[in-house]
């Protein structure tokens, strides 16, 4: 029962994380590419960037490496992302990285 609740746990916090890498990245392209900024708006990838890292405060250590480096990486480049396709291409890549742990994740659920 035990490993039940647990694995539920693990989907619906991954879940989320997917849905909101996908928003984090719609922020980055809107700003980046559409130069929109409202949809672009860097304050509202830091809410997202910083709900991906305590979502994944209830997985494994794996994951949370991930998502520390995806913060690290945002805060070193979000006020350069909407100018720099360097900054842009970096954090892009650090969402993609994040994404592929959480779908490891989630096949390696019971």
């Amino acid at each position: 029962m035990e490993i039940t609740e647990y694995n539920a746990n693990i989907r619906d916090a991954s879940f989320e994380m997917l849905l909101q890498l996908s928003e984090l990245e719609l922020i980055i392209y809107s700003g980046h590419y559409d130069n929109d900024p409202i949809a672009g708006n860097p304050r509202k990838a830091w809410v997202k960037v910083g709900l991906i890292k305590d979502l994944s405060q209830i997985t494994n250590a794996r994951m949370q490496l991930a998502t520390e480096k995806l913060h690290q990486d945002w805060r070193e480049n979000w006020h350069t992302f909407i100018q720099d396709n360097q900054s842009t291409e970096l954090l892009i890549k650090s969402i993609d990285e994040t994404r592929s742990e959480v779908r490891f994740l989630l096949a390696t659920l019971e």
